[in-house]
C-alpha cells in the first residue's frame, strides 16, 4: 500500500487548488478540512466566475447540497471536462426530492465525472438498488463492493460508496476500507468534508483510484483516531481535524485498514 500512503506528502508537497461548488451548510468545514491535508481550496458560488477559477484549478468539487446552484454545478463540470480537469461529484441526498433526482440525471448525462462519491444509500440509488435513507442521512450497511464496481463501470469513472465499510472501484480493481467511527455520523457535512478531501488527493495525482481511496481513507481512519477514550462529540471534531493535519505515511502504515481485490 505504500504508493497509496505516499500520496500524503505528495499533496502537501503539490499544495493542489481544488475548486469548490459545495454545500452552504458545510462550507467553512470543507475549506478546513482541505487546508488540513495540504491541499489549497477556492470556495465559490459565482457561475460568472467559472472558467477563470476551473481553467487555473488541479481539480474541482460538485457537491448538490445546495440545489439552488443547478445551472452553476452544470458549468462547472463541462467547464472541467473542456479544461481536462478532474472533477468530483457527491450526489447528496440525489434520491430526497424529485428536483434533486432530475439534476442528477442532468449532471450524469452532459458531464464526465471522475470520480463519484456519495455514501451507500446514495450510490445504491444512482445504480438503481433498493437502499435504506432519509433525507441526508445514510442508514444502510450492506457491503458496498457490488455498487461501487457497478456504478464505476457504467459512468466509466471512479466510484466510492461510503458507509460501515467503504469501497472505491475503477470496475476492475476495488479497494475496501475498514477504518472508521460512529462520531463521524454524528458531526454534520463529514460526507461533504470527505469529498473535499477526495478533490485534494485527486489533484496530486495522476491515479484517480489511489486519489479516491486516500481521500476515503484519511476520513475513515482520522475519525477512527479521534474516537480513541471515546471522547465528547466536540471534542471528537477537534481530534479529527487535528489527525488530518498530522496524517503520515507512518500512521497509515500502523493503523489503516485496507484490503486490495
Amino acid at each position: 500500500m505504500k504508493d497509496l500512503f505516499i500520496l500524503t506528502d505528495r499533496v502537501r508537497q503539490a499544495k493542489p487548488l481544488v475548486v469548490q461548488y459545495t454545500n452552504k451548510v458545510t462550507i467553512n468545514e470543507c475549506a478546513n478540512v482541505t487546508l488540513a491535508i495540504g491541499a489549497s481550496p477556492i470556495m465559490s458560488a459565482s457561475i460568472d466566475e467559472v472558467d477563470d477559477l476551473v481553467s487555473s484549478a488541479n481539480s474541482l468539487v460538485i457537491n448538490i447540497g445546495d440545489m439552488e446552484s443547478g445551472e452553476l454545478f452544470i458549468k462547472a463540470g463541462k467547464a472541467a471536462n473542456k479544461f481536462n480537469i478532474p472533477v468530483v461529484l457527491d450526489p447528496v441526498a440525489a434520491f430526497a426530492s424529485q428536483k434533486r433526482r432530475e439534476l442528477i440525471e442532468v449532471l450524469l448525462k452532459e458531464v464526465d465525472f471522475t470520480v463519484i462519491k456519495g455514501n451507500i444509500s446514495e450510490m445504491k440509488f444512482l445504480a438503481g438498488y433498493e437502499f435504506n435513507g432519509r433525507g441526508v442521512d445514510c442508514f444502510d450497511e450492506d457491503d458496498p463492493t457490488e455498487v461501487a464496481m457497478l456504478l464505476a463501470k457504467r459512468y466509466k469513472c471512479i466510484a466510492a460508496a461510503t458507509g460501515k465499510i467503504d469501497a472505491i472501484s475503477d470496475g476492475k480493481i476495488t479497494y475496501k476500507i475498514f477504518n472508521g467511527d460512529e462520531n463521524l455520523q454524528r458531526v454534520t457535512g463529514t460526507g461533504c468534508m470527505c469529498t473535499s478531501l477526495v478533490g485534494s488527493f485527486l489533484g496530486a495525482t495522476e491515479n484517480t483510484l489511489n486519489a479516491a481511496t486516500m481521500g476515503i481513507l484519511s476520513m475513515s481512519l482520522s475519525g477512527e483516531l479521534a474516537g480513541i477514550n471515546d471522547p465528547g462529540i466536540g471534542t471528537f471534531r477537534v481530534n479529527l481535524m487535528d489527525n488530518l493535519s498530522s496524517l503520515s505515511v507512518e500512521k497509515l502504515e500502523a493503523f489503516a485498514k485496507i484490503e486490495k481485490i
